[in-house]
């Protein structure tokens, strides 16, 4: 009573003298509990401790995203709510995330009876973390009693946690729905949860689809076939031959692995099944516009944003059909002629791809590069150059992108300066900056193959172009080529004597081979 006395009399700023030294007690012990408490949460799998936080995820993009699976009664609906009640804490409504909580804990009730505790460990984890915030933390240590007497049931659990596949594929999700520089752990969290269960058709789901995106990504190991996703895919069907979505994005795979006529009967018989699904709807417009059927793309396009009108994913692939039908015009010459009727198409067009572009990075401005880089060089073709500029500036100073993802962005950026901006020296920096980046990907092989042109095309026009050669000894230096990138520095030495920055990388470049001498076998 003393304690709660004197946490009253603070809060309302009546303490005595004679009361310092018992409410400094209370401080004392209220700021160990908290910091002990913190330890515990830390130790807790649940979305407050996977990696994604709030300076690496768009959480207004995601909590659309979220309320929208919601509304369309998507399966698995309390993982919806769990990850709504991460992101409604991150952005200071947590009375409403203990609401959603609360929902993800009765629908688990309802529908996951014989295994509630190996699924509501994720959400008590979650509750704990949430009254935390909320300075509650005696339901804090509710929580944790909770955890700790479910986790006693797992051999393998540690006091407040269970690493089972439950925990697995949730975690899994999460991070496949949060930003593309998880997707590798999400995969392996999935190949965790299906060693254990390998029938489950929410995992199995889960990897196909992380598979498929990083097969997207050039560089990846996944990359190189699609023949993964595609088994994938199909084990999926073999657990429910009516999974509209599954056929769907297995139909893609099968276009890029050149079986068309296979995937094209997939989409039709996923359209006939579930018409009004977005999802099947947003994969089947995808597959049309890979085979230049546009027109039946956006009808597919726009029927989807029907159901859910803040799609991003919508909103980017109309402004990509409208993009794939500008292309002709651009080298056209009659849409250069306001008398010609191709120059008013082609100004609608150019409006069109705008709008859904900026629709798309409305809510994204971390993680829609692509959608961003598209936006940027809509601009750039309609001569708005300080507004591409402006996009490509910010996105250079993003952290934490895609190795691949930032050299495509110093890649487009480059390009910007060079064909629109006519800046070879900025085209340059840019395009040595995407070839720092160490990662194998077909942007960096582009970044490199437009320095080569640069530095061939200036010593046609001069062969003793010294920041030619400076140019290629950067580049084999970039390679570890160090021998010849030192013949190319004295090669540029000698039709620029004495210039700083050629003998500055001399002088680094004999001493990396000192190092490599010096260093031990």
């Amino acid at each position: 009573m003393e304690v709660l006395w004197c946490k009253s009399n603070v809060k309302h700023g009546q303490v005595q003298a004679s009361d310092k030294a018992d409410c400094k007690f209370f401080f004392l012990s209220c700021s160990n509990t908290q910091d002990l408490l913190k330890v515990q949460l830390n130790q807790l799998q649940c979305h407050f401790t996977w990696a994604p936080q709030r300076e690496n995820i768009d959480l207004v993009d995601i909590k659309q995203r979220l309320q929208d699976s919601i509304d369309l009664g998507v399966e698995y609906q309390a993982r919806s709510y769990n990850q709504l009640a991460f992101v409604n804490c991150l952005q200071g409504n947590c009375e409403e995330a203990i609401q959603n909580l609360s929902t993800a804990e009765r629908i688990l009730r309802e529908n996951h009876a014989d295994e509630f505790d190996k699924r509501i460990i994720i959400t008590y984890g979650n509750y704990a973390w949430v009254y935390y915030h909320m300075g509650q933390l005696t339901e804090v240590q509710s929580y944790l009693d909770k955890l700790e007497r479910i986790c006693q049931q797992f051999p393998e659990a540690s006091r407040y946690t269970a690493m089972i596949p439950e925990v697995y594929g949730e975690k899994g999700w999460s991070l496949l729905s949060s930003a593309a520089q998880y997707y590798e752990e999400a995969k392996e969290c999935f190949k965790k949860a299906l060693e254990e269960d390998p029938d489950i058709i929410e995992w199995n789901v889960g990897y196909a689809t992380v598979l498929s995106r990083l097969e997207g990504f050039s560089g990846t190991p996944e990359s190189r076939s699609h023949s993964t996703s595609v088994k994938q895919w199909r084990r999926v069907l073999e657990l429910d031959p009516h999974h509209s979505v599954a056929k769907v994005l297995l139909a893609l795979n099968l276009r890029q692995s050149k079986q068309k006529e296979e995937a094209l009967k997939l989409v039709k018989q996923a359209l006939d099944h579930s018409p009004d699904n977005p999802y099947v709807l947003r994969y089947a417009a995808k597959f049309y516009r890979f085979q230049r059927d546009v027109e039946k793309a956006v009808e597919l396009l726009n029927k989807g944003l029907e159901a859910t009108p803040h799609s991003t994913f919508l909103h980017h692939q109309i402004g990509q059909c409208y993009r794939t039908k500008l292309n002709p015009l651009i080298t056209n010459p009659g849409s250069r002629d306001p008398h010609n009727p191709a120059f008013q198409l082609r100004n609608d067009l150019i409006k069109k791809c705008k709008f859904h572009f900026q629709k798309a990075i409305e809510n994204r401005p971390l993680t829609s590069i692509n959608v961003h880089l598209d936006f940027a060089e809509i601009c750039a073709i309609n001569e708005e150059y300080d507004k591409a500029k402006e996009i490509y500036n910010h996105l250079l100073t993003l952290q934490g992108t895609r190795p691949e993802n930032k050299q495509a962005i110093c890649l487009q950026a480059g390009l910007f300066e060079q064909n629109h901006l006519g800046s070879e020296s900025n085209a340059i920096t840019h395009f040595l900056e995407g070839m720092k980046v160490n990662y194998d990907s077909i942007q960096q092989k582009r970044c490199r193959d437009k320095l080569e042109m640069i530095a061939a095309r200036q010593l046609r026009r001069n062969p003793r172009e010294s920041k030619a050669y400076a140019l290629l000894g950067s580049m084999h230096q970039l390679n570890g080529e160090v021998c010849e990138a030192i013949k190319c520095f004295e090669k540029a030495l000698e039709f620029d004597p004495g210039n700083e920055e050629y003998l500055s990388a001399l002088f680094e470049l004999h001493l990396s081979i000192e190092a490599d001498n010096d260093f031990p076998n």
